[in-house]
Parts: structure tokens; C-alpha cells; sequence
């Protein structure tokens, strides 16, 4: 097969290069601290072209007894570590296991910098090495820019969250609220993590991807931080890992953007130096994006259909308010404080009701409606003993009566339903002229 010489601006990365004692310590460093990040956690199993779930690789042996026994050795953690279904990156065991992953990086790096001192540079290991970064931080734009291009990250507010008092959201509810609130900015932020991931697949878009992958993480960041949601550590480390893939650029970025200087050529070597195998291995790499990409977005479709804005809504969906409300034959008794005094009932999900108290605080219960019976039943998940069965009616649109037992007491129940459309959030829509400000 014919080969080609190197452009000359590549003909100081040949192996005659020495690189700096730094760069050699800090590459060392690198390649073991983000090789282990991206293979115990989810950036590897998203590069799994599957919809299938797969554990999450920390939670196995060997790390998972690492970090457990550091924690309770090390930091002296005495109740048990939460580190499956949770959906919080920010748990007691995230942050363990990257201290772990710190500490064998660096106990790696040393020993690795005194048995291989002599080698002047690791051009060969890098470039290779480099590859597998942009693919996989590509991946966790893929994943998350999916699940915003189509809406399912943050959905817009629930029912339950319409007639949800504002200081009884959490920080993190705020968050998922208002950008659930406009499909356009959360599909417009999704775009841009996608855009992200394309640019970075392609060797010679790498650079602009893992600038727009900075500024992408840098406010998910912020929000994060601001808002308190638990995912600061990992977009932490997806902001360190663009960094990562940004600096052999440093200088030329530093020439363009601060300097006003004709930035030099990419340094940048090809993992061959035959031009077919070039464009061999770009025709893999952009194959595969392509089929990740693919596979996240079937993901996020399969999910706007579960539990998305397109999810089967219940048959007696609405916010109800309770207009009357008798138990065992007594109006609104105060025997029974579990649900006495309730407020609402909101139907939304087919298998999921909430009631409210009169306190503002929501109970929920798993439901099952019969539409051809006419009946409900309901269930609490933390007591296995309780359950309620009804019948219903509506003798209008907007009305509905429950008759039945509930944990053993004769309940009747006269709701009404309310116009949740004509809430300002869900009708005030976009308007291109405001002759005044329109803040409530």
C-alpha cells in the first residue's frame, strides 16, 4: 500500500520530538485519570450503541468494593452508600469514587514517570488516545441533546406543578420548570450539545466542537451550581475533559482571540500515515457518531412517548377541586388526618393520582381506572395494607363523583374540574409586540 510523508507542519510531532518533563507528567496523569473516569461511569456505556439499560460500571467489582471500603476506612462514612437508582451524579459515592480515581492517577503517573523516563514524547498514545475522548464526550452530548431536542429532559410543569405554591419548589424545580416551560430554548440548547458532538467526530471540527462543548457545560454548570441540582460533579468533569482536548490548541487559540495573530496550523498528527487509512478511520468515526446519534435519539423518542409530552394521559385527566367531601357519613371528619381535609385530586398519568391536602402538601397514590366499570382503585407504595376501590360518575364534563372505600372507610367525593388552560403559564404563548411588559 502507498504511503505518504507527514505535512511539514506536522514533522516535529515525529518520534524525535522530546516533549517537556511537565507535558510528559501532566499527559500521564490525563490518560489515567480520565481513562478511568470515562470507563466507570456512564460516558462509557454510552458509547454502547444499545436502548437497552446497562449498569453503571462503578457500581461492579473491582471498583465498587474500592470505594466502598474507602469510604468507611478513609472518610469514616458510617450508613450505607446509596449508588443505584438514585439519579443523583452528586451522591456520597460519586464523590468518593473520584478521589479514589485521583489518587490511583496519581500513584499511576509517579510510577509510571520514573519506569519510562527515558521516552521523549507519547505522540503515538495520544493521538489514539485523543480519539477516544472527543467520541466519548461526543457520546454525553448525544445523550444529553437528545433528551432536549426532544423535549423529555425537562418536560413542561406537570399538573400537580401548576397549582404548586412557588415557595414550595425546590431550587432544582424552579429549574426544571422554567426551561420546561419553552420547548424552543430547551430544543435550542439541545441543538447546540448536539452540534457539539457532530463537530467533535470529525477530526478537523474537533477544536470548534470542544470550544462550543466549553461553553455548553460551562453554563450547565452554572445552573447547576445555582440551582442545586446534582449533576455538578460530572459536568465538572466534562468541562476538564473539553479543556483536556483544547489545550494542545492553547497557543493558536490565544493568537486568534487575544493576540489578533494568524494562528499557525494544527499540530494536530493522523493515526496513519497513509492517506487511505485516513480516510478509512474518518469514515468509521463519523459512522459510528452517526449510529450513536442515532440510537439517542430513538431513546429519547421511545421516552416522549412513555413519559413525555407524548405519554397516554388518564382517562379522568385534570385537576379536580373537591367541592364536597364526606367520610363514613360525617362531612370533611376530623378522625382521619391522613386524608380529611383534601383540597384537589389530579388525574394525569393512567397509573398515578395525587391528592392535595388543604396544607398544599401532595399525597400520591397509584391508581387503576376501569373506564368500562366506571371504577379506581387506589394504592400507597409505602403501605402495602392500604387501598381504596371507587365507582364513578360524571354526570357533566367538567364533574365527577367518587363513591367507594378508602382504607376502610365510606367515601363520597363531588369534584369539579378546573380550566387548567386558562392558567397564564399554559395560554400567554409568544409575542413579537409588547407595548408593555408583561411580568406576573
Amino acid at each position: 500500500m502507498a504511503t505518504e510523508t507527514l505535512p511539514l507542519e506536522l514533522q516535529h510531532n515525529l518520534p524525535s520530538t522530546r516533549w517537556s518533563l511537565a507535558s510528559r507528567i501532566v499527559f500521564r496523569f490525563c490518560f489515567v485519570y480520565f481513562g478511568l473516569y470515562c470507563l466507570f461511569n456512564q460516558i462509557i456505556t454510552a458509547l454502547i450503541p444499545v436502548t437497552a439499560d446497562i449498569p453503571d460500571p462503578s457500581t461492579l467489582w473491582p471498583m465498587c468494593p474500592i470505594v466502598l471500603w474507602t469510604a468507611a476506612h478513609i472518610f469514616r462514612v458510617t450508613k450505607p452508600l446509596v449508588y443505584t437508582g438514585s439519579g443523583s451524579g452528586d451522591k456520597t459515592f460519586d464523590w468518593v469514587l473520584s478521589f479514589c480515581l485521583l489518587v490511583i492517577a496519581v500513584v499511576a503517573a509517579a510510577i509510571w514517570s520514573v519506569v519510562d523516563s527515558k521516552r521523549k514524547n507519547y505522540i503515538a498514545v495520544a493521538k489514539w488516545f485523543r480519539m477516544f475522548i472527543r467520541i466519548a464526550l461526543a457520546g454525553q452530548m448525544f445523550v444529553y441533546g437528545t433528551s432536549k431536542a426532544v423535549p423529555v429532559q425537562m418536560p413542561f410543569p406537570l399538573l400537580r406543578q401548576l397549582i404548586q405554591p412557588y415557595g414550595n419548589f425546590s431550587p432544582m424545580g424552579i429549574l426544571w420548570s422554567f426551561v420546561g416551560t419553552s420547548r424552543a430554548y430547551e430544543i435550542f440548547t439541545g441543538c447546540a450539545e448536539i452540534l457539539s458532538g457532530v463537530l467533535l467526530i470529525v477530526p478537523r471540527t474537533a477544536m470548534l466542537g470542544a470550544l462550543i462543548c466549553l461553553a455548553d457545560m460551562t453554563q450547565v454548570l452554572m445552573l447547576n451550581m445555582a440551582y442545586d441540582t446534582p449533576v455538578k460533579l460530572f459536568s465538572f468533569h466534562l468541562i476538564l475533559i473539553s479543556v483536556f482536548l483544547l489545550a494542545p490548541d492553547a497557543r493558536r487559540l490565544v493568537d486568534f482571540f487575544a493576540l489578533g495573530r494568524e494562528p499557525k496550523p494544527s499540530a494536530e498528527p493522523s493515526l496513519f500515515r497513509s492517506r487511505r487509512a485516513n480516510h478509512v478511520a474518518l469514515i468509521l468515526q463519523v459512522a459510528f457518531g452517526v449510529l450513536l446519534l442515532g440510537v439517542n435519539f430513538y431513546g429519547a423518542r421511545t421516552n416522549w412517548y412513555l413519559y413525555g409530552g407524548g405519554a397516554p394521559k388518564s382517562a379522568l385527566y385534570g385537576i379536580w377541586d373537591v367541592r364536597e367531601l364526606s367520610i363514613d357519613g360525617q362531612i370533611r371528619s376530623p378522625l382521619l388526618n391522613d386524608y380529611d381535609r383534601w383540597r384537589r385530586v389530579i388525574f394525569e398519568w393512567p397509573t398515578l393520582v395525587y391528592f392535595e391536602r388543604m396544607d398544599d402538601t401532595f399525597v400520591r397514590f397509584a391508581s387503576s381506572i376501569n373506564v368500562t366499570d366506571k371504577t379506581v382503585g387506589l394504592t400507597k407504595s409505602t403501605d402495602k395494607d392500604w387501598k381504596a376501590n371507587f365507582t364513578f360518575q360524571r354526570p357533566a364534563p367538567n364533574e365527577l363523583t367518587l363513591d367507594g372505600d378508602m382504607n376502610g372507610h365510606k367515601t363520597h367525593m363531588q369534584l369539579e374540574l378546573v380550566d387548567h388552560s386558562k392558567f397564564v403559564l399554559t395560554n400567554r404563548g409568544f409575542h413579537w409586540i409588547s407595548e408593555y411588559p408583561f411580568n406576573r
